[in-house]
């Protein structure tokens, strides 16, 4: 097993998402499609999508986080968002993967959110 090393000073701790393939808008819109059952804004908005990577062969995977790693969904959440993916056209698997690093905060979620939960 190879040691990973520790990432570059400045290097970003969010891996940055395919947003020139395709099926990017798509797979942003089927992520809108999913909500926290205790929070009414869906996880994209929210902030909880960190990556999203499309190969070429259109393979999706998903770095994601949950507002407190004691989320009572946690076990279910990437399996909602692999549901929510898969039925898109032209995809051709989905792996979603729940990172804690970084810690997600208030200050990741979109204006839309801030607004619908009364925080603007």
């Amino acid at each position: 097993m190879t040691e990973q090393a520790p990432p570059m000073e400045g290097a970003p701790l969010i891996a940055p998402s395919s947003t020139d393939h395709p099926l990017y808008d798509e797979v942003v819109e089927a992520c809108r499609s999913v909500y926290d059952p205790e929070i009414p804004v869906n996880i994209y908005d929210l902030g909880l999508v960190y990556t999203i990577d499309i190969d070429p062969e259109n393979a999706v995977k998903v770095t994601m986080t949950l507002t407190a790693p004691g989320c009572p969904v946690a076990g279910e959440m990437p399996g909602w968002v692999a549901s929510a993916i898969e039925p898109l056209p032209g995809v051709k698997q989905v792996d979603v993967d729940l990172t804690w690093e970084p810690q997600w905060g208030m200050d990741m979620m979109s204006d839309e959110a801030r607004l619908e939960l009364g925080f603007m």
